[in-house]
């Protein structure tokens, strides 16, 4: 018999499957409105995603809250709620560049239960639940520890708001002399997901909203990997590696 935290995992992974079947089929044209910059759009797509993403959640459980990035934003009165992200890595997927994804969390009281990221132009669908582990495409996984930060491969990425990547750049200047190298993918929980499956080593990036991060910490955690957000120069910067590496890293970073 199906435990209610495997039912919430299998219908998660279905929604992001169909979320997933959708983005697939890019549209000829685009419709682009701004977000929190002129850099940071969003497009049809995401909005239709999300009102995918919506429509299966209270069709299976109304009394369900949710917190989405295009702003389908609702109350729990079940204790549960839902952290969406109808596509993770918009401007990846205007482009036409691989790696985007679709992220979907649920939280309880007691922080995230269940967490899928679905990146179909890559063939992986990550998942996890709190206790349960970490999987690729139902392979159970683990992040890469030990590993000393010379032979670490990171990724980052760079904020939408520009005067935030003058801050970001001292990062990456701190720590590019002393590591193997750094990774660009262009979204958030396919990095956090890497970190979990051993494709890159570590991450660090700052500006992460609660949709950005959900599923992939929780996914990473699971995998042994240690997800830390903490305040830099009025900046919230996450941290993301085995255990050994992420204290090497949080050593590294300029104060």
């Amino acid at each position: 018999m199906m435990t209610e935290t495997t039912q919430l995992l299998e219908l998660a992974l279905g929604i992001a499957r169909q979320a997933g079947d959708l983005l697939v089929h890019r549209p000829a044209t685009w419709e682009l409105t701004t977000k929190s910059t002129a850099i940071d759009i969003a497009t049809q797509m995401d909005h239709a995603s999300e009102k995918l993403i919506v429509d299966a959640i209270l069709k299976s459980r109304p009394e369900d809250g949710i917190i989405g990035e295009e702003g389908a934003n609702r109350e729990s009165t079940s204790g549960l709620t839902w952290v969406i992200d109808p596509v993770d890595g918009t401007v990846n997927y205007f482009y036409g560049l691989p790696g985007w994804n679709i992220s979907i969390a649920i939280k309880d009281k007691s922080g995230t239960l269940v967490g899928v990221v679905h990146s179909p132009t890559i063939a992986s669908t990550w998942h996890a639940s709190r206790g349960d582990g970490a999987f690729l495409n139902d392979i159970r996984i683990e992040c890469n520890d030990p590993v000393s930060l010379e032979r670490a491969l990171l990724a980052t990425g760079f904020a939408y708001d520009v005067k935030d990547r003058m801050n970001q750049i001292e990062v990456v200047d701190a720590l590019i002399p002393k590591i193997r190298d750094i990774r660009r993918m262009g979204a958030a929980a396919t990095d956090l997901c890497f970190v979990a499956c051993g494709m890159v080593d570590g991450y660090f990036e700052t500006g992460l909203m609660e949709w950005d991060l959900a599923a992939g910490s929780l996914i990473a955690q699971e995998a042994g990997a240690v997800v830390t957000t903490q305040s830099w120069r009025g900046l919230n910067l996450t941290i993301a590696g085995g255990p050994s590496l992420h204290s090497q890293l949080s050593l590294e970073i300029p104060a």
